[in-house]
């Protein structure tokens, strides 16, 4: 039989040195991450110490935080970097011969046409960008 008194005069001694609860507010996340840093700096990293069992679940509760408050950066299509790109170079859809025709680079700007890989290729180079920026 479990001694629930004891258990919940030890979660609540607990309770008041570590935010186990979910983060609703800027202040909370602030000392819930300070109080994982003190953990982790006290051995917590170490999955045999008992401070292991706080970590994971403070780190829960943190992430659940920054999962619903972080700011997601707006995806660019390849279509918008491209338009972004040649207007930052002065370009205009005939400049880009060596991509494509005029009518190609159209059909790329205006989604009416799929950027192959053939295409992705020829303009991160032309551009010295990565790949990546035109995979979306």
């Amino acid at each position: 039989m479990l001694a629930i008194q004891e258990i919940t005069q030890h979660i609540n001694a607990l309770r008041a040195q570590v935010p186990l609860s979910l983060i609703e507010t800027e202040q909370e996340y602030e000392n819930a991450v300070n109080a994982l840093n003190e953990l982790l700096d006290a051995g917590g990293a170490d999955e045999h110490n008992p401070l292991a069992v706080l970590v994971t679940l403070l780190g829960d509760f943190i992430a659940d935080y920054e999962d619903k408050h972080s700011q997601q950066p707006p995806t660019v299509t390849g279509r918008a970097m491209l338009a972004f790109l040649m207007e930052q170079h002065g370009l205009k859809q005939a400049d880009l011969s060596d991509i494509g025709s005029q009518g190609v680079v159209s059909e790329l700007l205006s989604g009416k046409r799929e950027f192959t890989t053939h295409h992705i290729k020829l303009l991160a180079c032309r551009f010295n960008v990565p790949v990546s920026v035109f995979l979306q």
